[in-house]
């Protein structure tokens, strides 16, 4: 059930007739309830109004010439009888004196607004300004609500003769402007905070597009920009905008017609805030207009009271309303199950309704007895529309405002005694305009243990309870509290919800999203619309070495360099470190590879060692082909310095070692085919060609390339030699440790010498592969260097093109293919024959072979 009333409420009970003149029918009411005290008290309460003068809907209701009765407003009597007394038998609150009332209902039309309180003032049916007939004293203050345009029309009078006015409406910005309404106070805090407290719960519940429906008017246009900027600090986008139309008369034609923007709204989850007469219509409308679908977010402090109709479930089910939180008042509960009219014979309404709707009416009441009471009868058994256990929140600013005017006349009273100014004790002389002074400064607390203040009304509430309506057939509604939000400073909000008490909509089985654009998981971020607002985007998956582990993110997070995104991109591992192990499959093969062809290589030596007296060693230079065989060794023992774990010895040997005994094996290849040529050209008596053969001098090719290529090799280490290096990039998953060469120059001219050192080898061992020799050196060297060349030639390209321990790889395979090049063609034949046809490593077989080519 609502726990809060509103000013209007269509209940058709009671005719008029038309020919009733307007005194007729103010003497049919009797409108006023008094009970004589020491000090009086007025009240304006909105229980009942008239259709005579409005022109209401025709599709709703049209009854000219009738009342309706606001019964469940009959809780604003009650907190105003429980309080005055609570306080009349308060030993220490204005002792000795009584405190009297005399209360009117307050008509919402224009013509009605003022009749009422000139009666009040004037104490006479006549109406007649500026005389005063009344014989019970003056009134000390009144108390108006709910609506700020009564307050306002009240308070233009009552500011003539500087009455205090109290209203228990919500609080208005407009009703604290002091130059205009002096004599106004509201009993409501400002509300401030409650755009804040609603963003905190859409944001709860993820809801990112809403829809705001606001009263067209100050009070409205200032709750739509503080809640838009909230909005915008916040991440929520307004989906769609509406106003709604404040009229004097209660329902037109064109109150109706925002109903289709509802339903047209994207929105599942709607934020409704206006003035009463604004959500009346609202409230009128949603009978005729459905909208099971959306999810409604409102401010309880508007006391909406839902319209009786036969719906199943009615469009407001499943809704949140936010109530300022509050303790609860002692004493009241049995206060409310006991009370009784005859408690209260002076107030016809209170018999009234308990004639209407529990057909009968106790001993002492205004309509005598009328039927027989059960002994238990009591307010709990009203119909479930009309619940007046219930304390309401303007209840609540009734309570308090009648005990702020009880202890201003008590703070009063004590200081007129004190100067010995009380005048006549019986009948203590207090002005109204007398109390401004100290309702100005007023703070107390009340028995429920709240703070009540008039001396900074807008001081925002700090607390809201959150309520979750749930409607019934008939008209029967509950308000389930369902959690509470607080403000801890400006910032911060502290929110408890309890899920599993909540009801939603009926078009909704689980919680309900309302957002422009799903949201992007993780791994994903977003990628907002253009022109559209910044709710509403497209997911696009966080690029390479990126990722994102939350849901909704507007950048994608890189990893480090020592880590990689997962496939989904949603977190990041660190990398592993790799490099070519010994122990993996490519650098136990390539090491294997080494291993066998070094092993080739001793061989071949030992075979060329063991024969070393036989003509074809003698013939192609023994000297020169151990030093081939020896370097062409060491190469294939360098590759280990390339598998491994790279260290700063290994870094600083690989190359330098590599291109070092490659200078020295394509040297000693250059100085074979250098003494072949010399060979040939020496055969004729007293040639230059014979001298150069016979002193050695092709040896001396040797040492002088082995060392220019050193000489290149100490500066290379001396300016900026090889380092441990790392490459976090090349590798989704690793870091690849390295070897980074240091100076590329220096790298590449020792590389360049040693690629023209073998191609003016292959160059000399072409030209001369057609010369005559007993066992075809020349055409073995040629096409030993052809093999070389290709291998370097198709290793450049594949070596930039691959990254990590595959590039080392490349290199070693190079290194052990170019060796096997060497090795193979140059001197494969020779141990052919050496082993396989001996016959032919002979003189004999050598001169048979020599006189053949001399023919």
């Amino acid at each position: 059930m609502w726990s809060v009333s509103i000013i209007f409420l269509l209940v058709p009970v009671l005719h008029v007739s038309q020919g009733m003149t307007d005194t007729d029918w103010f003497t049919y009411r009797k409108p006023s309830v008094n009970r004589h005290g020491d000090l009086m008290l007025g009240g304006f309460f909105p229980l009942y109004y008239t259709g005579r003068n409005s022109s209401s809907i025709q599709l709703t209701l049209s009854y000219s010439s009738r009342s309706w009765w606001l019964w469940k407003n009959y809780q604003y009597v009650l907190a105003f009888y429980f309080a005055i007394q609570e306080i009349n038998k308060d030993p220490h609150l204005l002792p000795n004196l009584t405190l009297g009332f005399q209360w009117y209902n307050a008509f919402p039309g224009e013509q009605f607004t003022l009749w009422s309180l000139l009666y009040w003032l004037t104490g006479n049916t006549g109406n007649l300004p500026n005389y005063i007939c009344q014989t019970q004293g003056v009134q000390l203050a009144t108390i108006v609500g709910t609506a700020s345009a009564l307050s306002i029309e009240f308070g233009t009078l009552l500011e003539l003769y500087k009455t205090p006015q109290l209203t228990f409406g919500p609080f208005d910005p407009m009703l604290n402007d002091k130059k205009q309404l002096p004599s106004l106070y509201q009993m409501a805090s400002s509300d401030s905070s409650l755009s804040i407290a609603m963003i905190t719960l859409l944001l709860h519940f993820g809801w990112t597009w809403v829809a705001l429906f606001v009263s067209d008017d100050m009070k409205g246009e200032q709750f739509l920009q503080d809640i838009q900027a909230e909005m915008l600090k916040r991440g929520v986008c307004v989906a769609l905008t509406v106003k709604l139309p404040v009229t004097k008369r209660l329902y037109q034609e064109s109150d109706l017609t925002f109903m289709s923007r509802i339903q047209a709204s994207t929105a599942n989850v709607h934020i409704l805030y206006g003035d009463v007469r604004a959500l009346i219509n609202v409230d009128i409308s949603v009978e005729f207009f459905l909208t099971m679908g959306k999810v409604w977010v409102m401010a309880s402090k508007w006391d909406i009271v839902v319209y009786k109709t036969d719906h199943i479930l009615h469009s407001l089910h499943g809704s949140f309303s936010f109530f300022p939180h509050r303790e609860e008042i002692h004493g009241l509960k049995d206060f409310l199950k006991t009370v009784e009219p005859s408690l209260f014979p002076e107030d016809f309404y209170f018999s009234k309704l308990w004639l209407l709707h529990l057909d009968c009416s106790p001993a002492g009441s205004f309509c005598g007895r009328i039927g027989n009471c059960s002994p238990n009868a009591s307010l709990g058994f009203l119909p479930a529309h009309i619940d007046l256990m219930t304390l309401s929140d303007s209840s609540y600013l009734v309570y308090n405002a009648v005990y702020a005017v009880a202890h201003v006349t008590h703070t009063i009273l004590m200081e007129k005694m004190e100067l010995g100014s009380l005048g006549e004790a019986a009948q203590p002389v207090i002005l109204p305009w007398q109390l401004h002074p100290v309702l100005r400064k007023l703070q107390f607390r009340n028995s429920a243990g709240d703070d009540v203040s008039l001396a900074d009304p807008r001081h925002g509430v700090a607390r809201y309870d959150i309520q979750n309506v749930v409607n019934f057939p008939a008209g029967l509604s509950l308000l389930v509290k369902i959690g509470e939000i607080y403000s801890t400073s400006s910032y911060e909000q502290g929110l408890l919800i309890h899920a599993d008490l909540i009801e939603w909509p009926v078009a909704f089985k689980e919680t309900p999203q309302s957002v422009c654009s799903q949201s992007c998981g993780p791994g994903f971020r977003i990628l907002p619309q253009e022109g559209r607002p910044i709710c509403c985007y497209t997911c696009v998956f966080c690029p390479e070495r990126e990722m994102s582990n939350q849901t909704d993110a507007v950048h994608c997070v890189h990893c480090s360099q020592d880590e990689y995104p997962n496939r989904e991109r949603t977190q990041c591992f660190p990398k592993l470190v790799t490099f070519l192990a010994l122990e993996s499959f490519l650098g136990t093969a390539l090491a294997c590879m080494a291993l066998a062809l070094a092993l080739l290589t001793v061989i071949v030596l030992g075979v060329f060692v063991k024969h070393q007296d036989t003509p074809i060693v003698k013939a192609n230079n023994h000297n020169l082909s151990y030093i081939l065989l020896i370097s062409l060794l060491l190469c294939f023992l360098c590759s280990f310095l390339f598998i491994g774990r790279p260290n700063t010895a290994t870094c600083l040997l690989r190359q330098i070692t590599f291109a070092l005994m490659f200078t020295l094996a394509v040297s000693a290849v250059l100085a074979k085919t250098i003494t072949v040529v010399l060979a040939f050209k020496a055969m004729k008596p007293g040639r230059t060609m014979r001298r150069l053969l016979v002193s050695g001098a092709p040896k001396a090719v040797i040492p002088i390339c082995f060392l220019i290529q050193l000489t290149l090799c100490g500066i290379w280490l001396a300016t900026s030699p090889p380092f441990v290096d790392t490459d976090a990039h090349s590798e989704h998953e690793h870091i690849i440790l390295l070897c980074n060469e240091g100076s590329i120059t220096a790298f590449y001219c020792v590389l360049g010498f040693l690629g023209s050192l073998a191609l003016g080898t292959f160059t000399v061992a072409f030209l001369a592969r057609n010369l005559p020799d007993t066992f075809n050196e020349a055409k073995f060297l040629t096409f030993s260097m052809l093999v070389f060349c290709s291998v370097w030639v198709t290793f450049l390209p594949v070596y930039h093109s691959t990254k990590g321990k595959v590039m080392v790889a490349v290199e070693v395979f190079s290194i052990l293919a170019s060796g096997v090049g060497l090795l193979g063609c140059i001197f494969a034949p020779k141990c052919y024959i050496i082993l396989i046809k001996p016959e032919k490593n002979s003189l004999k077989s050598l001169k048979k072979k020599t006189s053949s080519n001399c023919v």
